[in-house]
């Protein structure tokens, strides 16, 4: 997948992403928020507007086609990337993890990986900002923010062996 991108002065960006078919979405972001998106044939066709959509709206879209709200398939982990080399990532601790059981501070998982873990979702309860004192127990999902490398070294300590 190819994604062209250009300045708009005075508009804002213009993202080109090229489809599996040929065709082309084009997302243009205006500097007040609002979106626009429209359909090309093809890279040299015309644009046929399909919708334009609030900051707020488009932002609710993303989520949702991000998987976010919900994972059409099992997933062992749900990726977001923040920009070139940072990802917000959602990771799973299963009963192999060398870490359920451990505190924070005894997982040591900043030093040991590089990442961060912002949040953890318990069942229903979020917990957010987690403590040094919070215990790590299966079940949880982790939702942990640091480069490609880092997030890597947390899914070999976590002993899950997912799949790039």
């Amino acid at each position: 997948m190819t994604v062209y991108e250009s300045d708009l002065p005075g508009v804002g960006k213009k993202f080109e992403v090229e489809l599996e078919n040929g065709e082309r979405l084009v997302i243009v972001t205006h500097n007040t928020g609002k979106r626009e998106v429209y359909l090309k044939a093809d890279g040299d066709a015309d644009s046929e507007k399909m919708f334009e959509a609030s900051d707020r709206l488009a932002r609710k879209i993303g989520t949702i086609l991000e998987g976010a709200y919900f994972q059409p398939v099992q997933a062992e982990q749900v990726e977001t990337m923040l920009s070139d080399d940072t990802y917000l990532e959602w990771y799973g601790v299963a009963e192999e993890a060398e870490v359920a059981g451990q505190s924070l501070a005894e997982a040591n998982i900043r030093e040991r990986t590089g990442v961060s873990i912002v949040a953890i979702q318990r069942g229903e309860t979020l917990i957010s900002p987690p403590t040094p004192e919070t215990i790590l127990e299966v079940g949880d999902t982790l939702v942990v923010i640091g480069d490609r490398e880092d997030c890597a070294q947390f899914e070999k300590l976590l002993g899950a062996g997912f799949e790039e």
